[in-house]
């Protein structure tokens, strides 16, 4: 290809990745020995938290009264679309039956997982948008045990936003925990809490390299990296409406990368020139992460033509492309890696993170070349069974039969044969190749 870049990043997501995996392991391994009383040595320690872990209905109520009514509707706004679209993505997924052979069916029956672990990041930001993400699909993919744990300010406890979100969305429980102890806790089924069967959310590195130690034991959502977002734009597009896209996603943290593709350099160059006023215009801990993620992570790029951005595209694998550009049909049928795609100059990756409805949970770091976000699907298990008349088995036995012995599975082939015997035992079967 004949990508010129106008600007080239210095480092990419994983540079400056910290090697936390022991520190991640020591903290688990001791929650795991110690129980309650070590997850909250850590809470105390790491999050300078004292009070309770686990919410009272009263305190849910007093933080939901601290909740001013105007957020409190945009909340329930936000909360009713991110519902409504995962009742419909649920409906797509059906229990089939099929007749493989006269008298032998098989089925596909999906079935919810049974616990569910929903971690919601409260440091830097306060992520009520992750609250409503997470238990939101949990609750419409029918699974009886949610559990929303955020981590505590100290003196303060949980952000009442979040805690108003995560009750309105349908959480059974609310711990004030975050961090490791807060993976720990919902997975080792601390506090009385039920084990979780699978982990869900967004967090910093320490709670992704939690996940991902802790994969295998639970179920997890995907291991998340730091937010990185692309945006494909032609001669079309507003370079100031780009440049605030741009800037919008950079903030997240300085090493959030963000991507511009553009078949026409003069575009570039005016989005160049924009974002540092952007950034600088922004608020203290918005503006130092913007900073640095554009400084050190940016990337922009000169495609020759809609073909090459779009391929562009498709190798880095964006958590969240925007299209703006001329014949967005085109680019729907074309693009095919991403974590979420946003058409055209009026809708923004900041609606789907926080109130459109879909859900804002999604792959970083090139993972969407293999999978998609969180979703009610990711809640549900699809399984199999199978049911046979005794004619519906014959064929089906006799084919069991020699294919394991033809692999050298006797035991297998003998468990087709005593059926055969026992359901015909007049008939004669070929049961050796």
């Amino acid at each position: 290809m004949t990508r010129k870049y106008l600007k080239k990043a210095a480092k990419t997501a994983t540079t400056d990745a910290t090697d936390v995996r022991a520190t991640v392991q020591n903290i688990l391994s001791d929650i795991e020995a110690g129980g309650d009383a070590a997850a909250m040595r850590y809470a105390e320690k790491f999050d300078g938290y004292e009070g309770n872990i686990l919410l009272t209905e009263e305190e849910i109520a007093a933080a939901c009264e601290a909740v001013p009514q105007k957020l409190k509707d945009d909340i329930a706004f936000a909360h009713d679309n991110v519902r409504r679209f995962a009742e419909v993505q649920k409906s797509t997924m059906q229990n089939v039956e099929l007749e493989v052979v006269p008298g032998f069916t098989l089925g596909q029956k999906t079935i919810p997982c049974q616990a569910v672990g929903c971690y919601v990041p409260g440091g830097r930001y306060s992520h009520i948008a992750s609250a409503i993400m997470t238990v939101t699909t949990a609750k419409v993919a029918g699974c009886k045990h949610i559990v929303a744990c955020s981590p505590p300010r100290a003196g303060e406890g949980i952000a009442p936003a979040i805690v108003f979100a995560a009750n309105l969305c349908g959480a059974d429980r609310i711990l004030a925990m975050g961090g490791v102890q807060g993976v720990a806790a919902m997975t080792f089924g601390l506090f009385g809490l039920p084990r979780a069967d699978i982990l869900v959310g967004p967090g910093n590195q320490f709670v992704a390299e939690a996940k991902r130690i802790l994969f295998g034991r639970v179920g997890i959502d995907m291991v998340a990296g730091p937010t990185d977002s692309l945006v494909l734009a032609d001669s079309s597009a507003d370079p100031f409406i780009v440049a605030t896209d741009l800037v919008s996603q950079a903030e997240h943290g300085y090493n959030s990368p963000v991507w511009l593709v553009t078949s026409d350099e003069a575009l570039a160059e005016k989005v160049m020139q924009i974002v540092p006023d952007l950034i600088a215009d922004l608020p203290e801990t918005n503006r130092l992460s913007a900073e640095a993620a554009w400084r050190d992570y940016a990337e922009v790029i000169v495609c020759a033509d809609r073909e090459e951005m779009a391929a562009t595209s498709d190798e880095y694998a964006p958590e969240h492309l925007t299209v703006q550009a001329e014949d967005l049909p085109w680019w729907l049928e074309r693009l095919q890696c991403y974590g979420s795609l946003f058409l055209g100059e009026e809708t923004t990756v900041s609606f789907g993170d926080k109130a459109s409805g879909t859900n804002h949970v999604l792959p970083t770091s090139q993972s969407a070349k293999y999978t998609g976000g969180l979703s009610v699907h990711k809640y549900m298990k699809i399984v199999t069974w199978q049911q046979a008349t005794r004619d519906g088995s014959k064929p089906v036995a006799g084919a069991t039969a020699r294919i394991s012995r033809l692999e050298g599975m006797e035991g297998h082939a003998r468990s087709a044969d005593v059926r055969l015997k026992k359901y015909f035992p007049d008939e004669e079967f070929e049961l050796e190749l």
